[in-house]
């Protein structure tokens, strides 16, 4: 054993017992952090706007702080981005990690001096949980490769934004930079398909051991590395055995990476966020990821379908139950207060509090990570009929992640109306004028049509009424009843591909 991984061994020793310490204390963990944010930040804008001086409690928080998403945010958010201090949080923040997918268009995202260690820790923490449990160490001395975005950051008002995996970039310890893959320089590479040639070139002889990134990334990543060397990823990389992933579902993956790598390695999942580090995988014998109860994060849970009702409960971490579909609401230390992130969770245990990502509380496809929602494909669609004479009753998305040959797509199903309307006189062109709407609106599903991840999306025809069939034999035609407009799996398009 190296020096290396036996001073690894040690630290995941260290980190192992400070981490039973608050996942054993977990209703007194996550009020220590509640009152320490509220503290924080009394004297700020929203501060005092919802009266932070007079809350002592959760339930003076419900009272005086709303739950709102990004938009109804926004109107905070704007005036730190125009470079104003002290409006949500103390002070400026460090960084803005830029994301897409809003009514109005991308988000900035505050990381603060108080918010950001907490990201490093986290994904440290992970990896030397495994060791922990495991006992193997040895992929320490071995190189590491993490797959992610550009380094490059912009600026706005003084301060540098980037997306989330960039800024990371920066953060990386002393430590883990000799054995850290690809280079600066290639990490640089806005262009994907070129930097995944370069990063095959940079790593095909070396020394492998951990392989981290978005499946569908490293999919790309392993198919041109079993191409080059015409053998399996396992056999380049002999003492690669483990791969850390997050972002996406990794199970409609799983078997495409063990053709590809030829074996099975192990994994560790992670929950990672702009808006913060959640959870992580602390065991490869239980289900779910370690819910992060001393980040810096305060969580509060609403239950799935009472979200839309008037004045749903808000649940702290000691109230919830398992294996019910919750919000995640969350209150940082980068100033996101009772913030809906879009997600919801269920819990697989108690004793730890660990979870699992169940879905979005709305519709949404990110079978790849690109995070595309409603509001976009109508748009899209929109835009692509401009002009035209042609009119849509009704249309789904579905990702096609395992076609029968080519790369995957977005498979748009749609009932063209004929009665009123012609029909597109070229399918294909049509289709690439929805993708081209698409691209221009989400620039994670752009980044995965440049860098050959997924080819442009492909349209398939729904018969007269081919919905309403639909929505019928779910016993939902009519009333409230709305058809999803995609879907982030083809459970409702498996409808139509049984009756061709």
């Amino acid at each position: 054993m190296s020096l290396k991984a036996l001073l690894a061994k040690i630290l995941a020793k260290r980190i192992h017992a400070k981490t039973q310490k608050w996942a054993n204390n977990p209703i007194e963990t996550q009020q220590k952090v509640f009152q320490e944010l509220i503290k924080q930040a009394t004297q700020t804008k929203f501060g005092k706007e919802h009266n932070f001086s007079a809350i002592k409690n959760h339930s003076d928080f419900t009272k005086n702080v709303p739950v709102r998403d990004y938009e109804a945010l926004k109107s905070y958010v704007d005036l730190v981005v125009k470079g104003e201090e002290n409006i949500l949080w103390k002070g400026k923040p460090l960084y803005f990690a830029k994301t897409s997918g809003t009514t109005s268009g991308a988000k900035y995202i505050p990381l603060t001096s108080a918010s950001m260690p907490f990201h490093i820790q986290a994904a440290r923490n992970a990896i030397l949980s495994y060791i922990h449990e495991t006992g193997k160490a040895d992929f320490v001395s071995g190189k590491m490769i993490f797959l992610q975005g550009s380094p490059v950051l912009e600026e706005k008002n003084g301060i540098k934004l980037g997306r989330l995996s960039g800024i990371v970039a920066h953060f990386i310890p002393k430590y883990l930079q000799k054995n850290r893959m690809p280079s600066w320089k290639t990490n640089c590479i806005e262009d994907w398909e070129t930097k995944v040639d370069a990063i095959v070139a940079e790593t095909i002889k070396e020394d492998m051991t951990v392989i981290s990134g978005i499946p569908s990334w490293v999919q790309m990543y392993f198919e041109k590395l079993a191409t080059k060397a015409n053998k399996p990823v396992g056999e380049i990389f002999k003492n690669f055995n483990l791969f850390i992933y997050g972002g996406v579902n990794f199970e409609p993956y799983r078997a495409k990476f063990e053709n590809l790598i030829g074996r099975k390695v192990d994994s560790i999942e992670l929950f990672p966020a702009s808006e913060g580090f959640f959870a992580y995988q602390d065991s490869q014998k239980e289900k779910g990821m370690l819910l992060l109860l001393n980040s810096g994060i305060f969580y509060e849970f609403i239950k799935a379908d009472e979200f839309f009702t008037e004045n749903p409960k808000r649940y702290t971490i000691g109230e919830v139950e398992l294996n019910v579909n919750y919000v995640l609401i969350i209150s940082t230390n980068a100033g996101l207060w009772a913030y809906n992130i879009g997600d919801t969770i269920q819990f697989t245990s108690l004793k730890p509090y660990r979870v699992i990502v169940s879905g979005r509380i709305k519709h949404y496809i990110s079978a790849f990570g690109e995070h595309v929602i409603g509001k976009e494909v109508e748009s899209a669609l929109k835009e692509a009929m401009e002009g035209t004479d042609v009119r849509v009753n009704e249309f789904t998305v579905a990702p096609q992640i395992n076609p029968k040959e080519g790369l995957p797509y977005h498979e748009w199903f749609i009932e063209f109306d004929s009665e009123v309307s012609e029909e597109p006189n070229n399918l294909e062109e049509f289709a690439l004028q929805i993708d081209a709407a698409m691209r221009k609106q989400n620039v994670y599903y752009d980044d995965l049509i440049v860098g050959n991840v997924l080819r442009t999306l492909v349209i398939t025809k729904v018969p007269k009424n081919g919905f309403q069939e639909y929505m019928k034999s779910k016993g939902k035609l009519g009333g409230q009843n709305k058809l999803p407009r995609l879907s982030n799996d083809r459970a409702i398009v498996q409808f139509f591909e049984k009756k061709e």
